[in-house]
């Protein structure tokens, strides 16, 4: 069989500390778990970080992965790997395929244990995405998703059921952070408790906003007179309207900042307004002869300064 490096795949040492090894799984399992992850591999690598999380994150699948780990050193590279003579020596027959090393190592392990005695081991935590509305930050929320989730059933076998978890969206989330909701992820097993579920937020996409960490950015319309003139104009924002001065001689692009109107985090975001000038159509005689006076008595070309 092959022989696999698990803490490469974790990125750990060989000495890591049972809190490092769980911290590393966390935080790749989180890159790549198929839910989340938009890398092509990501259901391959989910699949070969749990299993190499199975063996590391158990302290008696560990011993045994180490002590074969002693005998695979030096071993000839490119040769098939055997384990030694005396590996199985004490244990029930497994009747493993070796050419598969998880199920080969598995049921080494599982036959070192006592018939009678049953392994407690924490159910693994999951990932996936949940998308929420803008406003949803701004006041928090609830919202209830349909998951697929494994549970275990009488007999202790894990069998996947549709289960319908409400959702506290709290106030002044922000895109990309996770929602830990407790208990909620893969069964334990032996009567261990359930690992935690990780949701991750996303914005549904709007036309009228634009998020960037906890700023938010606003497109608003204005007139030509508006942006000639300047005045005050009333703006509808994630927080409600808002009473904006607009300046005098403003054009398309301007940006007007409103401190604190952000998403309200602990360190709240700042809004952002971008104006954009909106010309009147010329769709009757009273317009067209409104436009054709401002070409005759305002001496403007836009283009002046391109030359040519």
């Amino acid at each position: 069989m092959e022989y696999k490096d698990y803490y490469k795949e974790l990125g750990v040492e060989k000495t890591a500390t049972e809190a490092e090894i769980k911290k590393a799984y966390r935080k790749l399992v989180r890159k790549y778990h198929p839910d989340v992850s938009k890398e092509p591999d990501a259901d391959k690598r989910t699949k070969a970080l749990n299993e190499a999380y199975g063996v590391l994150g158990d302290a008696e699948k560990r011993a045994a992965y180490d002590e074969l780990g002693r005998s695979a050193q030096g071993h000839p590279k490119g040769e098939p790997f055997r384990p030694p003579p005396d590996w199985g020596s004490g244990y029930e027959s497994s009747g493993a395929d070796d050419s598969d090393f998880f199920a080969d190592l598995f049921a080494h392990v599982g036959g070192r244990r006592r018939a009678n005695s049953t392994l407690q081991m924490q159910g693994e935590d999951s990932h996936a995405a949940i998308t929420i509305d803008l406003q949803d930050s701004y006041q928090g929320a609830k919202r209830h998703i349909v998951m697929r989730v494994p549970e275990a059933d009488a007999q202790g076998h894990v069998v996947t059921r549709e289960r319908t978890l409400e959702v506290t969206i709290p106030k002044g989330v922000t895109e990309g952070q996770q929602l830990r909701m407790k208990g909620q992820g893969n069964p334990g097993s032996g009567g261990a408790p359930a690992g935690d579920l990780y949701l991750e937020i996303r914005f549904r996409p709007d036309a009228r906003y634009k998020v960037e960490g906890r700023d938010v950015f606003e497109t608003v319309p204005v007139t030509p007179w508006e942006a000639a003139l300047g005045g005050e104009i009333d703006v509808p924002t994630p927080s409600g309207t808002v009473s904006v001065s607009v300046p005098p001689n403003s054009q398309t692009g301007r940006k007007l900042r409103l401190k604190g109107r952000g998403i309200p985090a602990a360190q709240p975001g700042d809004l952002y307004l971008l104006l954009e000038v909106v010309l009147p159509p010329a769709n009757d005689d009273k317009a067209r002869e409104l436009y054709a006076t401002m070409a005759r008595e305002m001496a403007f070309n836009p283009r002046q300064k391109l030359g040519g």
